[in-house]
């Protein structure tokens, strides 16, 4: 059977822009889409066990050698195992209990099972020690597996840097639960029903399973608006990716907008509440600079990859219309041939990526002084890769294009420049 599409939308490819593109899909649901469908269903039968049940399946992997979404890809990448500084699953309950007595008395619902274990105050300090190593392990994670970003991140000041890092590992365990290799796609519904389940009990009721949950709990403690609907539109965005089950190829750019919206954009979403807004703005008027941003860094990333993605994952992201457009076959990708027409849709594709930093740019005035120059940052470095597209002729077939350590740092003095008023006159 033909596997799921995306939500149908009303634009047409050849005008698809930031001006004429609803950027927010926020809660959006596709009720013909097999893969909400199934994980509905998963996540119906999984609510349906009796609550030890369900404490006893999700806790299995707090108790396990390792952390859930955390295998042997991150730790080889990591170069170590991960959260190996865990005491007893006892003492992060009571870790747990301290944070929540310091959250506003509104901020977490009752729960039908007791999340408050009992802990001692003058422990405070033990406590604070293991919260701190919990968001160093996050950071370490972040660095590993997106170095980009965490170069933003350190140039922003330390708690919210550590709050960006817990948002970043819960993205990446995400993916990982996703991606994880499995024998049928009933057992990852499975996994991913109580990581769901487990999101919603943080974010409700305060809930924490393992040592990596206490930096996301305190960061939803500290910045109570934070919603959990992008953690939620994230997972839907991963099930689009699985082979059989979410969507096999993007018609227009309009379905692959939703994908790079619930991938990318909603980390734009989960940033904003720790960016914070300069005097005058709202996160509502910032929300589609931030959701541009994502979806850019989302487009980069696909142009980056598409050579990978066909040879390794028998993936074509580029949406169909595009190729048309340009005259190049799905074919023609996998057997890696350049010509003219892939170079014209290759420049088309980058001329869209940069519709969606230059409308990003537009926000960065919007955000708290502290957060602008590591987000134009992370923009102006992450910009660079379709640069380097360029450079290789727009092979990005056979060649990977890279933008070394070296090139993003001597991009901060600039990036800085930017973020200064002069430059709105004398631009560079």
């Amino acid at each position: 059977p033909p596997r799921d599409q995306p939500p149908a939308t009303t634009h047409s490819d050849s005008t698809a822009r930031p001006n004429n593109l609803v950027i927010d899909f926020g809660s959006v649901m596709n009720d013909s889409s097999r893969a909400e469908i199934a994980l509905r269903e998963a996540k119906a039968q999984y609510s349906s066990l009796p609550p030890t049940t369900t404490a006893s399946a999700t806790g299995s992997h707090a108790g396990a050698e390792r952390l859930m979404g955390i295998n042997d890809d991150v730790v080889r990448e990591v170069g170590r195992e991960i959260g190996a500084f865990a005491p007893s699953p006892e003492v992060i309950q009571r870790v747990g209990s301290y944070l929540r007595s310091r959250a506003p008395a509104s901020l977490f619902q009752e729960s039908d099972d007791d999340v408050n274990v009992a802990f001692d105050p003058d422990d405070a300090g033990d406590y604070e020690q293991l919260l701190s190593q919990s968001y160093a392990e996050s950071g370490v994670i972040t660095e590993a597996f997106a170095k980009t970003f965490h170069l933003g991140t350190t140039l922003l000041p330390p708690d919210a840097a550590r709050s960006i890092w817990a948002i970043y590992v819960w993205c990446r365990r995400t993916d990982e639960i996703v991606d994880a290799p499995r024998d049928n796609d009933e057992d990852m519904l499975k996994d991913l029903s109580q990581w769901e389940h487990r999101l919603e009990r943080l974010f409700h009721h305060g809930a924490v399973e393992d040592v990596l949950d206490l930096a996301l709990l305190d960061v939803r403690i500290k910045y109570p608006k934070l919603s959990i609907q992008p953690f939620l539109d994230m997972i839907r965005g991963m099930l689009m990716d699985i082979p059989g089950l979410g969507v096999e190829r993007y018609h227009t750019f309009e379905e692959l907008h939703l994908y790079c919206y619930r991938v990318a954009g909603t980390v734009g979403l989960m940033s904003m509440p720790i960016f914070g807004c300069a005097e005058g703005y709202t996160e509502e008027i910032a929300k589609e600079p931030a959701l541009s941003l994502g979806v850019a860094f989302q487009i980069t990333n696909i142009l980056r990859d598409v050579g990978e993605d066909a040879t390794t994952r028998n993936r074509i992201y580029l949406p169909l219309s595009s190729l048309a457009q340009f005259n190049v076959s799905e074919s023609q990708i996998y057997n890696q041939q350049i010509d003219d027409n892939y170079r014209n849709l290759m420049k088309h594709e980058i001329q869209r990526a940069r519709d969606y930093y230059k409308k990003a740019r537009t926000g960065v005035d919007m955000l708290s002084p502290y957060s602008r120059l590591p987000v134009q940052v992370s923009l102006d470095c992450y910009e660079k890769i379709l640069d380097k597209i360029e450079e290789n002729g727009y092979d990005n077939l056979t060649k990977r294009a890279y933008v070394s350590k070296w090139e993003k740092m001597f991009t901060v003095p600039f990036s800085w420049y930017r973020t200064l008023e002069i430059s709105k006159t004398f631009p560079l």
